[in-house]
């Protein structure tokens, strides 16, 4: 905003000149017509007595035309207003020394009109310029005093034109200083005018993308101002709807109790279908005025949200103090069953009860990790990988180090073209061997091994896709919408947090996971790949192929 303030002062002062320049065009208009009329008046009439009667009315002709074109140049002379304004003024101090000199009887009714040329000029000029007019215009009194008649000046002549040469001054700095504050005040005024209006505009933007609805509904219950939040919390009705009654007819009603009982319903409510639950609030813009109200709208998926990220941040520094607490304990629970399951002397019952325990470190252990990474959220460090090369390396090291029995686990990609993904590979690791793991487990039908597939592939314009595929049940719509929240599971040794934090990681790398129902039965879990950033060149070639094609 403030970047504004030197244009809107230069436009309040170009604004100001154009006013006071036309005032004095005008002025000198009328001025030009009352010396006309002096020099053409009847001779009946007796005064002003004119020694040179034709020259009294040659220099008035001459000035009415003068004074006539600058009116009418008025606009075009505007660029050159200073200018202007000091050859003028010359003339028209030249004019009254002349009317002067020759309608005698009319001076000080003239040097009186030729202070208010004066003053305006100085609304315009600079103060040392102003001066030299005032001071010009003192000189041409004096000169007419002592030259300009036969007889001898008297006192009174001489007091006369001092007199005027001191208004002259006076009035002369005393327009200049007031036309300079009065620029300053209205540069300032058109400042904060903007500036009120700069910041109107910024808290509207703000109330309109702000996550809360916000609504200003009158005492007819009509709807004055709605913003993008709460037009979508309605169901996004059209612009000619404005009856809150008919658009929601349950807010309605608790805005009807609450401005006549003055209490608030504060459960969560649907306003319409297919948008999340909100729970309205209301407020007066003025204090005992019903006639607007202000409605505040909070979605309860939002607060959900944020109370699973507070959640989920006093979680990760919950784990990150007392994981070695943990972990110690466990890891020598751990060695003695190893140890124990060594022995020779123990049944196979015993043995039995070694595996469950070494099996349930196993998963104690897994949640620990997975608790883990919610505290650590270790920055990513992109590299440029072959996703068709890196899915070929990571089946062949998940196969040799997990005994995947009689389930398969295979890589598909096109050799030939390579499909290039910016990613962390250490990230991108844990992603795939989480989704791999899920689908290894749930990805099978009743007595069938499991068929699990990690495809490379670029999808349209290049985007490099990796995909986890297998062939199971799938899973149900209503359960698909919630895989990715942090805690939800459906297996009861399940944590809830495998898919969170893969989601998480991939957002890290400017990646998006999400899950795709395969037709025929299976799951696909897709994750698209942020392409390396190419060159010109590059980019021409691929636009000339695509036209091609």
């Amino acid at each position: 905003m403030s970047s504004t303030a030197p244009l809107t002062g230069q436009r309040a002062g170009a604004a100001t000149i154009r006013h006071e320049l036309t005032f004095l065009n005008a002025f000198r208009l009328v001025q030009a017509l009352v010396y006309a009329g002096l020099a053409f008046s009847p001779p009946g009439l007796g005064w002003p007595e004119l020694a040179k009667p034709d020259f009294a009315r040659g220099v008035t002709m001459l000035y009415l035309v003068f004074a006539l074109v600058m009116l009418l140049f008025n606009r075009r002379s505007m660029p050159y207003a200073r200018t202007v304004v000091a050859t003028t003024l010359a003339v028209d101090i030249a004019a009254a020394v002349l009317a002067i000199t020759a309608m005698h009887d009319a001076r000080i009714g003239i040097a009186m009109m030729l202070a208010v040329n004066l003053s305006a000029g100085a609304l315009i000029l600079p103060l040392r310029l102003s001066s030299f007019f005032a001071a010009l215009a003192t000189l041409g009194m004096l000169g007419h005093t002592f030259f300009g008649t036969s007889a001898s000046p008297g006192d009174r002549d001489l007091l006369e034109a001092a007199l005027f040469g001191l208004a002259y001054f006076a009035t002369t700095t005393l327009c200049h200083v007031l036309g300079r504050q009065l620029r300053a005040t209205e540069a300032l005024a058109e400042q904060r005018s903007t500036d009120l209006a700069n910041l109107a505009q910024v808290n509207e933007l703000i109330i309109r993308r702000m996550k809360t609805g916000v609504l200003l509904v009158d005492d007819a219950n009509r709807i004055h101002q709605i913003n993008e939040s709460a037009w979508m919390l309605l169901g996004n009705p059209g612009a000619d709807q404005r009856d809150l009654g008919q658009l929601a007819p349950e807010l309605s009603r608790r805005l009807y109790h609450w401005m006549t009982s003055g209490k608030l319903d504060e459960t969560a409510t649907q306003l319409a279908d297919g948008v999340p639950e909100v729970v309205p609030r209301f407020t007066r813009l003025a204090p005992n005025d019903d006639s607007h109200v202000l409605i505040f709208l909070d979605d309860t998926s939002l607060l959900s949200r944020r109370a699973e990220e507070l959640t989920l941040t006093s979680l990760g520094r919950l784990s990150a103090s007392i994981a070695h607490e943990i972990r110690n304990p466990l890891a020598a629970i751990r060695y003695s069953a190893q140890l124990l399951a060594e022995s020779t002397s123990m049944d196979s019952t015993d043995q039995r009860m070694v595996e469950i325990i070494n099996n349930h470190c196993i998963r104690l252990n897994e949640i620990i990790e997975n608790i883990l990474q919610l505290s650590r959220r270790e920055r990513s460090r992109p590299e440029t990988l072959d996703l068709g090369r890196w899915a070929q390396a990571f089946v062949e090291e998940y196969s040799q180090g997990n005994d995947l029995g009689g389930d398969s686990l295979r890589a598909i990609a096109n050799s030939s073209i390579p499909v290039a993904a910016v990613a962390d590979p250490q990230q991108l690791q844990q992603v795939v061997w989480n989704l791999v793991q899920n689908a290894l487990r749930y990805g099978r039908l009743p007595g069938e091994p499991a068929r699990v597939m990690v495809v490379a592939r670029q999808g349209e314009h290049g985007v490099p896709i990796l995909e986890v595929i297998d062939r199971g049940p799938g899973i149900a719509p209503k359960v698909a919408a919630q895989i990715f929240e942090p805690f939800y599971t459906t297996h009861e040794y399940g944590t809830g947090l495998g898919l969170y934090l893969a989601r998480q990681m991939s957002d890290a790398n400017q990646a998006a996971l999400e899950y795709v129902r395969v037709a025929g039965g299976g799951s696909c879990f897709r994750l698209v790949l942020t392409p390396p950033a190419r060159s010109p060149a590059d980019a021409a070639e691929t636009a000339q192929a695509d036209a091609a094609r």
